[in-house]
Formats: C-alpha cells, sequence, structure tokens
C-alpha cells in the first residue's frame, strides 16, 4: 500500500512540474521563450503555406499519413509557440518540442550527412562560416 502512495506522489509531482511553469529564475529565460515561440509558429506556419515544407516534405522523408503528419506537426508547432510566448504550459510543450526535433534531426539531418537524403540539397552551398571553412 505504501508503494502505491509514493507512486501517486510521484505521479502527482510529475504532473505539477509539467503543468506549472517555473517562475523564478533570469529574465533572460523570457527572450529565450520569445525567441523559440516565435521559430515554432513561424516554422508550423510555413507547413500550412507551402507545401514544400510541409506535405511534400513528409511524403519525401516516408512518413505515413503526410498530410495529416504534416498538419498536426504545423499546429503543434503554432500552438506550442503561443503558448511559449504567453508563458502556458512550458514544460509539457518542451518535451514535446524536444521528442519533435529528434525525430526532425533523425530523419533529416543523419541521411544529408551521409548522402542518402531524399530532400534537395540547398541551391548554394554556405561559402562563409563554420560550415564555409570546412569545404
Amino acid at each position: 500500500m505504501t508503494e502505491l502512495k509514493e507512486e501517486i506522489k510521484g505521479m502527482s509531482k510529475f504532473f505539477h512540474w509539467l503543468f506549472n511553469p517555473y517562475t523564478e529564475g533570469y529574465s533572460s529565460i523570457a527572450l529565450i521563450r520569445l525567441f523559440a515561440g516565435l521559430t515554432f509558429i513561424g516554422e508550423g506556419i510555413l507547413k500550412y503555406i507551402f507545401p514544400s515544407m510541409g506535405v511534400m516534405r513528409f511524403t519525401l522523408l516516408g512518413f505515413p499519413l503526410p498530410e495529416f503528419t504534416a498538419y498536426s506537426v504545423g499546429l503543434l508547432e503554432i500552438v506550442g509557440g503561443i503558448c511559449l510566448l504567453l508563458g502556458l504550459f512550458n514544460n509539457l510543450f518542451a518535451l514535446l518540442f524536444a521528442g519533435e526535433m529528434v525525430v526532425a534531426f533523425l530523419t533529416t539531418k543523419i541521411t544529408m550527412y551521409l548522402g542518402t537524403s531524399p530532400l534537395p540539397l540547398p541551391p548554394v552551398p554556405p561559402q562563409s562560416g563554420f560550415l564555409g571553412s570546412c569545404a
């Protein structure tokens, strides 16, 4: 019985952490939320406006139900970005976005590095900066 109480107490702490944002800390946290929120909102909108950034991209990558996947990921990014800007459910959306970024990295960047990506390469490789100095 005590194990069950401890498990319930642990789940209660987790849900409290998940749904209640951290309100103390540096003021730079607001800047991070601002930039991350605006980035996710912009990327979510692009999935609806440009098919090459949404449905076509998910189709080329081999995702099941690419239309549903593109629009649901776009919706997650728009709603999650707005919530980050407003400071609502920050921890929940941080976990969702972390999962999304892991999937994005595994499906696009590794194949691009190996040269097996089904996505078109950028029209011009970088000419300056870190990537430009590697070539």
